[in-house]
């Protein structure tokens, strides 16, 4: 093999390692954050520099968790092929490799954006990477719902790139994503329930039973398409937004009556493809429905 196929395949090893897939996810809900702190045009470095910075630091995040869930994940089918526990990537370059994002990130966020997206963004990195990975995922069943800050934080970070400043908004987009995380995760643990089990991670199927779990999906669901509906009842969005929040979480709570009725696993991962493409469409509202209203003000 030589050096250059070499070198390659080391590149694709490292890009896996940052988990590209769930970046991008936090990159778009980043930019929904930017784009609806201001009906005005969102500045260049806001934008192009917070989005490198959030990107870094998400997959330093990722990185880190590799390391951390290297014994996990050789134990787990879902994950065993991963580049650390393959060997193809030792844990010391996965530790050198993440600390250098993240120190990217932090220079690339105080320098070109602003303070408070830095503290926050490696208080989302802390948050993923040591308290969750560390400790709430080998010690409670209740870990994604306590460790889903980490991970709900991107469009806060986005918003303050923009403003350098919380606001009650933003936090109403860290609030939806906070309660979409459960049901979206706990699908997939359905799925993979023998695989946790085997490496002996405490995940709420695991501990309390698939009937248990598939009913607190469908409570979190129902729990979320009332949360979504608050952005309208503030007049953060309108109609557009609303109109596509009842839709989609109709669609999110059709799918999880039919896990909760069905026999086994199903429909895990049905409803777990669809909370991806929910969120996703979701926060597409969000800036649909922003961007239309101003249209509307600046020509009628």
């Amino acid at each position: 093999m030589t050096a250059a196929v070499q070198n390659l395949f080391h590149w694709k090893e490292y890009l896996e390692l940052c988990k590209p897939k769930v970046v991008l996810l936090i990159l778009f809900t980043a930019l929904v954050g930017m784009f609806l702190s201001t009906e005005g045009f969102v500045p260049f470095n806001a934008w192009f520099w917070g989005l490198i910075g959030i990107g870094f630091g998400a997959s330093a995040g990722a990185a880190l968790n590799h390391w951390v869930d290297e014994e996990i994940d050789a134990r787990m089918e879902r994950t065993h092929a991963r580049p650390l526990p393959q060997g193809n990537i030792s844990g010391r370059q996965a530790v050198i490799f993440a600390l250098s994002l993240a120190t990217l990130s932090m220079v690339v966020l105080v320098v070109f954006v602003n303070v408070l997206t830095a503290i926050l963004t490696f208080a989302s990195m802390v948050g993923y990477a040591v308290i969750y990975s560390m400790f709430l995922k080998r010690s409670t069943p209740q870990n994604i719902v306590l460790g889903g800050a980490a991970g709900a934080a991107p469009p806060v970070l986005g918003w303050t790139a923009v403003t350098g400043e919380l606001h009650g908004e933003a936090l109403l987009l860290f609030l939806i994503i906070f309660i979409w995380t459960p049901p979206h995760f706990w699908a997939l643990a359905i799925k993979r329930v023998d695989d946790y089990a085997k490496a002996e991670v405490p995940m709420l199927p695991v501990t309390h039973g698939i009937a248990f779990t598939k009913l607190h999906i469908l409570l979190y669901t129902i729990l979320l398409v009332i949360v979504t509906i608050m952005p309208f009842v503030v007049m953060m969005s309108g109609t557009i937004y609303l109109a596509g929040a009842i839709a989609l979480g109709a669609g999110f709570v059709f799918y999880s009556v039919k896990l909760y009725q069905s026999d086994g696993d199903q429909y895990a991962m049905k409803t777990f493809g669809y909370s991806i493409f929910y969120l996703s469409a979701l926060f597409g509202f969000f800036l649909l429905d922003h961007y239309a209203r101003i249209a509307i003000r600046y020509f009628f």
